[in-house]
């Protein structure tokens, strides 16, 4: 039997990073992983899916070659070309994880990996053992019974990537990040989407002014959306697929090639032994302390099987924290409010801490600012005028609260407010930080000084 210091279950962003900090500490490791390393995410969701979603940018760029004094004489799209390049860009991310892997001398044990009492784990029927072993086995497409998925005609986020043909009209149910990135994708193609959202607002976890402003943009663009709405059948004996949504208005049947089920994800923790170790879980969700310890010494599980929120860089932040306590360093445990939220179709959405809502049902007393890109110099030269910064403050401490970004590029800014929370910033530090100009970035700045009534640009 083959022993270890540390065996990690499932490769994915949780998973593998956890792995390789793990080696960086001295410790012996394996990885387990029954499919493509780099899991879900590398090969199915975060990157795969930025590939699809910067093709249908391009082309829509190429639309409005004219809004920006270019001439395009023709132009089409290749569906096949776009679907195999997002593939290309998968391909070599997991290559990519193989490398790091062999260069921090990380054994890689390929099968479907089983707990065992004892610190043991089951690898299609060869036994290793470890003194830790850290549970990463990550989540997939959750279906409705209302929705079964057939893999064809109502299809998951996996489908959604490599479909065949492209479809002429496509239900999406479900509008969180998955059901409008993937919304935006395929009406930029060309497909007549419909998103059925069960919640008065597209996005529900966003601000509420966020969600308005993804609907307006939204529906500018063409795509259809019915809110407070739910799919109680379909039927899929026909040639497409028709879905029948109660409204308050009613019952209507919806007509399309495809429907998309995107109404979020369920953990793998199925037939993976934590029954028999005895692991506690509370519905699909492992249970573990702030440093990601299950009730039974010497087991671990982070990232998506945990209660805490489902997202790649938040597994690889646990991961790293879990093996860090193993090696006796001293660390904080992670806080969860301070977690950045991105979505990535256009406008892309990024957020962090308290909502305006939230605030204000907690009783604070908040300073609240906002500075729309119309205004922006660097978003008007762009053409991405769409969207805005808005910012919420301590009014008596000066605490950010949170920050919610709607507009082009916004979740490669949305890093400055996340530092800022972590290193108790106030709006007047905020205010004081030169912003170089002409960028989007400025607009966080413009947002501050809005909430103090000191906005020079408004």
């Amino acid at each position: 039997m083959s022993k270890y210091d540390i065996i990690v279950l499932g490769s994915g962003p949780g998973g593998y990073v956890t792995a390789i900090r793990a080696s960086q500490l001295g410790f012996k490791t394996a990885i387990v992983e029954k499919e493509n390393l780099g899991g879900v995410c590398l090969n199915w969701g975060c990157i795969p899916t930025k590939a699809l979603l910067k093709s249908a940018q391009v082309f829509e760029y190429l639309k409005h070659a004219g809004d920006y004094g270019l001439s395009v004489n023709s132009y089409d799209k290749d569906f096949d070309a776009v679907v195999k390049r997002s593939r290309g860009v998968a391909d070599g991310m997991s290559k990519g994880v193989q490398f790091l892997m062999k260069k921090n001398k990380i054994d890689v044990i390929e099968g479907f990996g089983k707990l065992k009492p004892g610190k043991k784990i089951d690898v299609n029927g060869t036994e290793y053992s470890a003194d830790h072993i850290i549970v990463a086995t990550g989540a997939r497409s959750r279906e409705l019974p209302s929705l079964p998925q057939d893999g064809k005609k109502v299809i998951g986020y996996r489908e959604a990537m490599t479909l065949p043909t492209q479809p002429k009209k496509m239900i999406v149910v479900g509008s969180g990040a998955i059901g409008v990135e993937f919304a935006y994708f395929y009406n930029s193609m060309g497909t007549e989407v419909t998103i059925v959202e069960f919640l008065p607002n597209v996005v529900p976890v966003e601000d509420e002014d966020v969600s308005k402003q993804l609907e307006r943009s939204f529906k500018k663009s063409g795509i259809h959306i019915m809110t407070s709405a739910e799919v109680t059948k379909v039927d899929t004996s026909g040639k497409g697929v028709k879905a029948t949504v109660k409204t308050s208005k009613g019952e209507e049947v919806l007509e399309a090639d495809i429907i998309l089920s995107a109404v979020g994800i369920k953990t793998n923790i199925e037939n993976i032994g934590l029954e028999d170790v005895g692991i506690a879980v509370d519905r699909d969700k492992i249970l573990v302390n702030s440093f990601y310890q299950t009730n039974i010494p010497g087991y671990y599980a982070i990232g998506d099987v945990t209660p805490g929120q489902a997202l790649a860089h938040v597994a690889s932040a646990e991961g790293i924290l879990c093996v860090e306590k193993i090696a006796g360093q001293h660390v904080e445990a992670l806080d969860y409010g301070n977690i950045p939220g991105c979505t990535y179709c256009s406008p892309e959405i990024a957020s962090v801490g308290l909502t305006e809502k939230q605030a204000r049902e907690k009783g604070i007393e908040i300073k609240v600012g906002k500075f729309p890109f119309s205004a922006s110099g660097k978003a008007s030269a762009g053409g991405n005028k769409d969207g805005f910064v808005k910012v919420i403050f301590d009014a008596k401490y000066g605490e950010w609260l949170g920050c919610h970004m709607i507009g082009a590029g916004v979740t490669d800014m949305i890093a400055e407010a996340v530092l800022g929370r972590k290193l108790e910033t106030t709006g007047h530090e905020v205010l004081k930080t030169v912003h170089p100009h002409p960028t989007m970035s400025e607009a966080v700045m413009e947002a501050v000084a809005d909430a103090y009534g000191e906005v020079i640009h408004l």
